[in-house]
């Protein structure tokens, strides 16, 4: 009698346990619905409501706002990146003085509203025109653009500088051991060692930042700049017609669509030496 033979058979699969319908799937099957026919709904009025006529007219300035979006986005998301470094340095700084006042700076920008930064400084400063007249600065503060733009650079800034600190110290000990023995300068050691792969570290959260200033730019309506949201508020108040939200809400859609997917390219890209 072969091995073969004398082995026993398979037993069958178990049966698969029989799932209850407990009143959480219930509520969620029914939120479910209700949101499946709401898309539905809307899909089929903007359908049937479709205006090319109103594309025509609008779409060049839902365009324009887009990229007034897009330039305040990107250069405050620079400037804060660059104001970051020495705001990271100051948070890890034995320097007690330098320390409570990046602390105090950090604390107060991420843990007050956007809008409420922005209401300070366009109508704050405001109060302020003779002395800002007296040094020149009038001209600035007056531009609701450049308001925007200092409070965005200023918010992002303490963001950056919270997400760079937790990725610079995220960095091995041994890092800094190993270029402290090769005899090079705690500088070069910095920009060439350590933050290198503090930025790996930090590439994600910082993703997740810009996409949130992408959502958070359409508060600058309020304060007369004519960006994406800017321009939609403008539409409406001409048409009454809510599909002018749908095309702003369809375009923020694909802003963040396109940067997840460009962080995500960059990210395999930076990373691709760690994959085995």
């Amino acid at each position: 009698m072969s091995h073969r033979e004398t082995m026993l058979p398979a037993l069958p699969a178990p049966p698969e346990a029989l799932r209850r319908f407990t009143a959480s799937r219930l509520i969620g099957n029914i939120a479910l619905g209700i949101w499946l026919a709401a898309s539905v709904g809307i899909f089929l009025f903007v359908v049937e409501s479709w205006s090319v006529e109103k594309l025509t007219k609008y779409g060049p300035s839902f365009i324009s706002g887009l990229g007034v979006t897009l330039t305040l986005v990107s250069i405050s998301v620079v400037l804060g990146g660059i104001l970051s470094l020495p705001l990271a340095y100051a948070r890890m700084t034995k320097n007690k003085a330098l320390s409570w006042i990046a602390y105090i700076y950090v604390y107060f920008f991420r843990g007050t509203p956007l809008i409420t930064q922005l209401f300070l400084v366009y109508y704050g400063f405001g109060s302020f025109r003779p002395y800002l007249e007296a040094v020149g600065l009038w001209t600035l503060f007056r531009d609701a653009w450049f308001c925007a733009l200092l409070t965005f650079t200023l918010n992002t800034a303490a963001y950056q500088a919270e997400i760079l600190r937790g990725a610079i110290q995220s960095v091995p000990r041994g890092q800094h051991e190993g270029a402290a023995a090769l005899g090079l300068p705690k500088r070069i050691a910095f920009f060439k060692i350590i933050l290198p792969q503090a930025m790996i570290v930090a590439l994600r959260p910082y993703g997740n930042e810009i996409i949130l200033m992408i959502k958070g730019s359409a508060i600058v309506a309020i304060v007369t700049v004519f960006d994406l949201m800017g321009e939609t508020r403008r539409a409406f108040s001409r048409t009454y017609d809510f599909q002018m939200y749908l095309w702003a809400a369809v375009l923020y859609l694909i802003m963040v669509e396109i940067l997840r997917n460009l962080w995500a390219w960059i990210e395999d890209r930076l990373t691709r030496h760690l994959k085995r």
